[in-house]
């Protein structure tokens, strides 16, 4: 009598997991795709570069080895080259995000 009462009870709680995971895919594919990632620095620039800047800038960590900063730079300066239709400031300053992550240019100094 109990094995038919049981068998029941595990039919009834698969088909309600079952509709709540129906219910939650559907509830997710409903939701806007939001970037978990920007892909590139978004925002204005501080009057004198600091490290942090300069990371956000090529979108690597501030304490990353110089190898994976000349990718980063290569990577961004392509998107972003004058010759391939950017700007030639936001060249400039993907440069001297480099410089400063290469430690070639002291960051976060006063602006005088």
């Amino acid at each position: 009598m109990a094995t038919p009462f049981l068998a029941g009870l595990a039919v009834a709680a698969a088909a309600l997991a079952g509709r709540r995971g129906i219910q939650a895919w559907h509830a997710y594919k409903a939701s806007p795709a939001v970037p978990r990632m920007r892909k590139f620095y978004e925002g204005g620039f501080q009057p004198v570069m600091t490290r942090r800047e300069a990371a956000l800038i090529l979108g690597v960590r501030e304490s990353v080895p110089p190898d994976k900063v000349k990718e980063a730079h290569k990577r961004v300066m392509v998107a972003n080259h004058p010759d391939a239709g950017g700007s030639h400031y936001l060249a400039s300053k993907i440069n001297e995000a480099k410089d400063i992550l290469l430690g070639k240019t002291k960051g976060g100094g006063s602006a005088f």
